[in-house]
């Protein structure tokens, strides 16, 4: 079995989540700890205001019967509001419960059944609405709190004439082997499970990311570091990016939505230093800079700084590894004017004080992060589950290898089992699941369930899911979200399923970006065409077959995608067909478009 392992740990952490709170109101009262959006803008939070305001919903929670070791579930987006009732919760020793706010009520009376939550704080009507549908099946439940009816400033009025003890009492019976939180899993098989994360775990955590990219995060140019989180707070990668500003000092703010119109102003507006993200949102940037380019007649000269960009980061990153000079000095110059006639640009579009970019959550493709590295935008990839606490592994500093998803973190080890399994361990690793065996565990490592492998400088490549190889009926065995990720790279396409299990060949499922698609249209000349109707147009099906060619010259004939259909709309997790962090779920796509699948194959 081949291992590697980070370097040494940070030293474990002591206490809870939320005593960093209080430590750093005592230490830096003044510190702006977080941002918080208001209608005419972003408004400071001290640390101490954050503290003060942390203390006064504890004893809310408190005054309404919440105790040490309580479940309360939260099913809202990501707000300023959801930071403030975990360290809230996590002052007095209660457990929250995150809930999706797309989630159905069955998948709500699921989890909250199955934690025994004593309250839920919601969103809005629409949250509560689908709590109440199942709340008769809920005998646990005693409480429904909504954030839009200012449920925080009522339940801190309620809790006012408890003394402050009352709530250091409870904070200081905190463990780092606590639970802090159950997290369900996206579940792209089957029914989620809670993952007990303990204090210690995000502790851990955090802790290593803050130590082991202490130069990423406090790469600012002068001042105070910044981020946005842009991220699910359901999720476990936003709640990491939470626990780590805080803990580390960094000027944190919310902002829920991930479409390109929200974004770009709020990015703009907020100016964060680093940001943690999905590869969704770089696709998406990288789309619209260079559709922005081709609409204004630069699409040559965008075309050309790319390719600039990508030599010029893989240039420098041989160079990181002893095998290479770096970039010759006709390829400096080359960048150095390309920087000011287009990087410059794409940078301002995140704020224009980003230099760094932490990307996780799926796969991001090497010609992409070398086009951001190139561009001035610093990629660090990483990998990491719900049960190991977010990342185990990530691009470290000065040596990130793109298209690998890095070596493990401090503290952490991985290994490569000999079926190629991926299997971790380390002090973020999770406690186990709530109600549900552990037979994950083989000798104190986490059997992941993906497959990897790690190259001879300890990085780790994933290469795709044990429960997800396709086996054609010749008996040719293949992980396809490689090949998904390669017909993913065509500008047009947002989505790709390969399908092949028990079939004669591999065919696959296509959805189209619906703003690239109209700017096709517009750009030869179809504009007139509705979108979706020219799913017809067979200059468009020859289009898409290019990039399939172009994702098939990588792989044998066996291998190679024989057949395609476009599909009329994304998938998308309203459907049931994606998780909430964006993953495939593939028996469910399977399911919903067996039809489709059955005419690719001319059944």
């Amino acid at each position: 079995m081949r291992q590697y392992s980070g370097p040494a740990a940070p030293d474990p952490a002591v206490g809870g989540l939320a005593d960093s709170v209080y430590d750093t109101a005592e230490r830096s009262p003044a510190l702006v700890q977080l941002d918080r959006w208001q209608e005419d803008g972003w408004r400071h939070v001290t640390a101490l205001r954050f503290r003060d305001e942390v203390l006064g919903l504890a004893k809310g929670l408190l005054s309404h019967g919440i105790r040490y070791g309580d479940r309360v579930a939260v099913m809202s987006g990501t707000r300023y509001e959801w930071t403030l009732f975990d360290y809230a919760l996590w002052s007095i020793g209660a457990i929250p419960v995150p809930v999706y706010p797309t989630s159905a009520a069955e998948q709500v009376r699921w989890i909250l059944a199955e934690t025994q939550a004593v309250a839920c704080v919601v969103e809005h009507e629409d949250h509560a609405m689908t709590v109440g549908a199942v709340c008769d099946a809920l005998t646990e439940l005693t409480s429904i709190w909504q954030l839009d009816q200012d449920c925080v400033s009522t339940l801190t009025e309620d809790g006012r004439g408890l003394p402050d003890s009352l709530v250091h009492r409870q904070r200081l019976g905190v463990s780092p082997d606590s639970v802090a939180t159950v997290i369900y899993t996206s579940g792209t098989t089957g029914r989620p499970k809670g993952c007990l994360l303990t204090h210690g775990n995000l502790a851990a955590e955090a802790d290593a990311l803050l130590s082991g990219w202490e130069q990423v995060v406090r790469d600012t140019g002068g001042g105070q570091p910044a981020t946005l989180v842009l991220l699910p707070l359901a999720h476990v990668y936003g709640r990491v990016v939470q626990i780590s500003a805080i803990r580390g000092g960094v000027r944190l703010g919310h902002h829920g939505e991930l479409t390109t119109d929200s974004l770009l102003p709020a990015l703009a507006s907020f100016r964060p230093t680093f940001l943690h993200l999905v590869p969704y949102v770089l696709e998406k940037v990288y789309q619209r800079a260079r559709e922005a380019a081709e609409e204004s007649g630069k699409a040559e000269l965008f075309g050309q700084a790319a390719e600039v960009a990508v030599e010029w980061a893989a240039a420098r990153e041989q160079r990181a590894f002893g095998r290479g000079p770096g970039p010759s000095p006709a390829l400096r110059l080359r960048h150095a004017a390309y920087d000011r006639l287009v990087y410059q640009r794409l940078r301002g579009v995140l704020g224009g004080r980003t230099r760094s970019v932490m990307c996780g959550g799926s796969t991001l493709g090497r010609e992409l992060s070398l086009f951001f590295t190139g561009a001035g935008l610093a990629v660090y990839e990483g990998y990491g589950l719900t049960e190991t606490s977010a990342a185990v592994t990530a691009n470290p500093p000065g040596r990130a290898k793109a298209g690998t998803v890095g070596r493990p973190l401090p503290g952490a080890e991985v290994a490569i089992g000999e079926d190629g399994e991926v299997w971790a361990r380390g002090p973020a690793v999770f406690a186990g699941y709530l109600n549900h065996s552990q037979d994950m565990f083989y000798e104190g490592w986490l059997a992941t369930g993906d497959l990897g492998e790690l190259d001879q400088d300890g990085y780790l490549t994933i290469t795709g899911r044990k429960k997800e190889l396709i086996v054609t009926s010749s008996g040719k065995n293949l992980a396809p979200s490689v090949l998904e990720e390669r017909v993913r790279a065509h500008p047009l396409v947002s989505q790709c399923l390969v399908v092949g299990d028990n079939r004669p060949y591999v065919a696959a499922l296509i959805t189209l970006d619906p703003q690239a698609l109209a700017h096709w249209l517009k750009a030869n000349g179809r504009a007139q065409l509705d979108p979706w109707a020219a799913l017809a147009d067979e200059a468009l099906h020859a289009e898409i077959q290019r990039g399939i060619a172009a994702a098939n010259t990588t792989v044998s004939r066996a291998e190679s995608i024989r057949a395609f259909r476009l599909l009329p709309r994304e998938f998308g997790p309203e459907q049931g067909l994606l998780t909430p962090s964006l993953k495939l779920r593939r028996s469910a796509i399977v399911r919903h478009y067996a039809d489709d699948i059955e005419e690719l194959y001319g059944n």
